[in-house]
């Protein structure tokens, strides 16, 4: 996967903005961060890393003890940094829109309001 294919698919999410460039380019819903690019590169792989959020910190423990995800310099929690290198679009999808409507939901009801709806 590409990082203009993975800006496309976060791109597409509702009332979704993009911040950067600079040192965290991330894309945002609501002003909160959603998804990011750092300035780092996964050390084992040497690839491009996104950082998304998921449902919960269980999620998250288990995606990195499946390799399906790794934990990402700087963050903590529920976040997984995600490899391009290898990352099929489906998947990417599934992330990016898990992450998305984790962030979305957190939003205070007012500022749900403001954003377009949802999609079916």
């Amino acid at each position: 996967m590409t990082r203009d294919e993975f800006d496309a698919i976060c791109a597409a999410q509702p009332g979704a903005v993009r911040s950067g460039p600079g040192e965290l380019d991330s894309w945002k819903v609501g002003g909160k961060m959603f998804a990011c690019w750092g300035d780092f590169e996964h050390r084992e792989t040497n690839t491009d890393t996104v950082v998304v959020a998921t449902p919960d910190r269980e999620t998250a423990e288990m995606l990195i003890e499946a390799g399906a995800a790794h934990r990402p310099p700087y963050f903590r929690g529920a976040w997984v940094g995600l490899t391009l290198d290898g990352l099929d679009a489906e998947e990417a999808r599934h992330r990016i829109a898990t992450s998305y409507a984790r962030i979305r939901a957190g939003l205070t009801k007012t500022a749900q309001a403001d954003l377009p709806p949802l999609e079916d």
